[in-house]
């Protein structure tokens, strides 16, 4: 699908889908759990369905009524007899996070899986996984876009430098406590996104599971083994990362409020509100964006548009390895609108301009990032612009286009 975008101004109050980071971290708990949970306040984005989908082959159960999820759950632990069934079948869709939390916890629940995906999933890095299990004499092979993992995953020590994505971390944090024994998860490096780790640790301690926190730099994790997840009902709160969108739309001149995101959340992307200060400075700019690579294209969409100095998005080489090649999409997208975008490895610098000519074909690179950043500048551009692939929205923020259409947003959707 294609959408037509004539430049006008968005007004006007929206709230920010669920937080899909928080969702996908509180429904595994649950499916991990012992008796019935339930999760309220979901939005049910492509990457979500995925999750959901690959839980239920796991073993666990759900019921849906509207946006709340019953979940009866597996009841995971050392001893489980889901080990002794056959290797589950795990479809992730084009969901990184449903990926990469699942393969140590299928390890752990059900000895191994076969996992598949679509688009740009399985060409994203598994390597940290793929070192780690080949020591500790996991079996993992990869042939045309299917991965098969299988073993058994035993307590100890588990080292991942802390540059990768935390997606790493959080996928042996869920495993490790089901082990029978104690295990410790040390980062070799600082940590990057570590924001998202502290979700993943709410989250597990909302299901009853202990997780001790040395108190270095960086911190160690030291689970111990044979704990059971623990069924309770949680909520889950406005994205940040969707918010930041809706920022960048008032940022760039349109009375746009994004109201009930939580500002003491746990969500790396809440730092938002900070970045956008200092983007309304005067000179230049440089933001550090390796914990909050999910903003670039909104921050993106800031700097195209902001006069008076360059903007530098640094620390951002994990950008290639997204559903696009970020750095790239981002460069090739803003610059069709007009901008002016230098890329590096592993850095932008946007110089400003006061507004952008549009009238444009722009490819979204089937990134939904990408489609929303080309969106909100739109509302600057001087003539139309038609945005490739828009359906790709779906995949975080399902009712994106409709909300932009509610704030006054002069859409037209074609073939």
């Amino acid at each position: 699908m294609n959408i037509t975008i004539t430049p006008s101004k968005l007004s006007g109050a929206v709230t920010p889908p669920p937080s899909k980071s928080q969702a996908h971290r509180l429904l595994i708990a649950a499916a991990l759990a012992q008796g019935e949970s339930v999760i309220s306040n979901v939005a049910f984005s492509q990457d979500i369905q995925a999750t959901i989908r690959c839980l239920r082959e796991l073993g666990a159960e759900f019921a849906i009524d509207g946006s709340t999820v019953a979940v009866r759950g597996m009841g995971a632990n050392a001893m489980s007899p889901l080990r002794r069934m056959a290797y589950p079948h795990l479809d992730c869709g084009e969901s990184g996070s449903t990926l990469r939390f699942l393969i140590p916890i299928a390890l752990a629940v059900r000895g191994g899986g076969v996992f598949t995906g679509r688009g740009r999933l399985m060409e994203r890095p598994l390597n940290p996984y793929f070192d780690l299990f080949d020591e500790k004499g996991i079996s993992c092979a990869q042939k045309d876009g299917v991965l098969t993992v299988a073993g058994l995953l035993t307590p100890g020590e588990y080292r991942l430098p802390g540059n990768v994505s935390s997606q790493f971390f959080t996928g042996l944090l869920y495993a490790l406590p089901l082990l029978d024994g104690p295990s410790a998860l040390v980062p070799t490096t600082p940590l990057e996104s570590e924001g998202y780790i502290q979700m993943t640790l709410r989250a597990m301690a909302q299901f009853g599971v202990e997780m001790p926190v040395t108190l270095s730099l960086p911190p160690h994790y030291h689970p111990y083994g044979n704990q059971i997840y623990r069924a309770a009902d949680a909520v889950v709160e406005a994205d940040w990362s969707q918010a930041a969108f809706w920022y960048a739309a008032g940022f760039l001149g349109n009375p746009v409020t994004a109201a009930g995101a939580d500002p003491f959340s746990f969500q790396g992307d809440r730092v938002v509100t900070d970045l956008t200060l200092q983007l309304s400075g005067a000179g230049d700019v440089e933001l550090d964006v390796s914990n909050t690579p999910d903003l670039v294209p909104p921050l993106a969409a800031m700097a195209a548009l902001r006069t008076g100095g360059t903007t530098r998005l640094a620390n951002a080489a994990r950008l290639r390895m997204k559903e696009s090649d970020r750095l790239s999409s981002v460069t090739a997208a803003l610059s069709a609108l007009g901008g002016c975008v230098e890329e590096g490895p592993d850095f932008l610098n946007i110089q400003g301009k006061e507004a952008l000519a549009g009238g444009v074909t722009v490819d979204s690179f089937n990134d939904h990032r990408i489609a929303m950043m080309a969106a909100i500048a739109a509302t600057r551009c001087e003539k139309p612009v038609t945005i490739t692939g828009a359906e790709c929205v779906a995949k975080s923020y399902p009712n994106f286009w409709e909300e932009y259409a509610r704030l006054g947003g002069k859409l037209k959707r074609g073939l």
